[in-house]
């Protein structure tokens, strides 16, 4: 393929030089557009345009293909754990089992909160939702971690050590349970667990079967491309923003429905569907008619144009968990019920309509015993990783900071009138 594009403007050739990816990707560089031309883009959700190189992660949409640093996810999801694909994402190679038990200690060397931290949570009310307390609380890490001596590798494992530490923190203030502290023999995962879900004076016992569903939830998670999140945390590391305050702005951005969200509307949305009778055709003709405003949640995604290969493992490991738990999951089978009618419908077939990753995800959490207000804040547990390496990633480029132009549609310029006041 050339690596020139020729454009003809008003008489005029402007040469564009083309920028290869690894793959099969290509892209015009347009960045000396408006420099020679006058003229810029409009893109409106970036959905053409590539902000940045990376080589944290890469999707295939057209193929259904997830690769983590190369690897892909069908790989690390047999073969890796949480920790192990942190190191990955953000070292760029898998640890040894040297460099992986001198990461997860130094991890462990973190799981500390300073005792103003719960003073301060303290005075947060019950009803503040989840996702902001985690993002504001995030955020105020910086004032107690703030060392100037602080090495950049010490930010990463402070985050992995304390995110799950306020998240757990944040649930246990909502079911008026007292803090729960790490116990340093247990795994990564299976601490998240404790720290949420153990009561005082009693020992808790880790379920294997749990852990391992937790553990590939935050593995699928963890990175996925420039998602809306994760640009957000790469436009702020482009200002010099702390890593800190950036991942708190990502984990905001994740708070969205249409975004982090989503898998809390995909439960609400199967119990919604069970309490009216369970009749699947009824709501799939909904979704179909462009006048009900009844929309499928779970399904379609802006890159995937095939099956989220996250949602085949993440079905599988539902399923599993349903299972190994004997648990009798009405919502499993309604969700398990409904995939099978959708693919098969040519309305979805057409626009290529398949269940993503959040279809699943919310039965997960729930079997485990997650709340709906809490999924989101899983998600961002299992997203940190992702969020710091592309933040890393983006000083290491010494990217230009982010800066769209716009196009104007307001009034021209215009004069003030003086106001006169008219006698009654």
């Amino acid at each position: 393929m050339c690596k020139i594009i020729n454009l003809d403007i008003n008489g005029y050739n402007y040469k564009l030089p083309v920028v290869s990816g690894t793959f099969y990707e290509k892209a015009i560089n347009i960045s000396k557009l408006r420099e020679n031309t006058g003229l810029i883009t409009f893109d409106p959700g970036l959905k053409n345009t590539g902000l940045s190189k990376s080589s944290i992660s890469f999707i295939d949409g057209e193929k259904g293909i997830l690769l983590y640093r190369g690897y892909p996810i069908e790989q690390i999801i047999n073969k890796c754990s949480f920790v192990e694909t942190s190191y990955l994402l953000l070292n760029g190679e898998l640890p040894n089992s040297k460099q992986l038990e001198s990461f997860s200690n130094q991890i462990k060397e973190f799981h500390y909160m300073n005792q103003e931290i719960y003073q301060i949570f303290d005075k947060i009310p019950d009803f503040y939702h989840p996702m902001g307390i985690l993002s504001s609380f995030t955020c105020i890490l910086t004032a107690f971690i703030k060392n100037k001596y602080l090495k950049e590798q010490d930010m990463y494992l402070h985050l992995l050590a304390k995110l799950p530490i306020l998240a757990a923190l944040t649930y246990r203030k909502k079911v008026g349970l007292p803090p729960s502290h790490v116990d340093k023999n247990l795994s990564y995962t299976s601490n998240i667990l404790k720290m949420f879900f153990s009561f005082p004076k009693k020992y808790y016992e880790t379920n294997p079967i749990i852990t391992d569903a937790l553990d590939k939830l935050l593995i699928l998670h963890a990175d996925h491309e420039q998602n809306c999140s994760t640009t957000t945390v790469r436009l702020l590391s482009s200002a010099h923003a702390g890593l800190f305050s950036s991942v708190s702005a990502g984990i905001s951005a994740l708070w969205g429905r249409l975004h982090g969200g989503a898998n809390q509307a995909v439960i609400e949305m199967l119990e919604n569907i069970l309490k009216s009778g369970g009749n699947i055709q009824k709501w799939i003709e909904k979704a179909k008619n462009k006048k009900d405003p009844f929309r499928l949640m779970g399904f379609g995604h802006r890159i995937y144009k095939n099956f989220d290969p996250r949602a085949r493992i993440i079905k599988k490991v539902a399923q599993k968990i349903i299972s190994q738990l004997d648990m009798d999951n009405p919502i499993l089978k309604l969700a398990n019920e409904l995939e099978e009618v959708a693919i098969q419908d040519s309305y979805f077939k057409e626009k290529k309509l398949y269940p993503n990753i959040d279809f699943y995800s919310g039965i997960i959490y729930q079997a485990i015993g997650i709340p709906k207000d809490m999924f989101t804040v899983m998600f961002a547990l299992g997203r940190l990783p992702g969020w710091m390496a592309h933040w890393k990633e983006m000083r290491l480029n010494r990217d230009p900071i982010g800066r769209p132009r716009q196009i104007y549609i307001g009034y021209k310029k215009r004069n003030i009138v003086e106001c006169v006041d008219e006698g009654i």
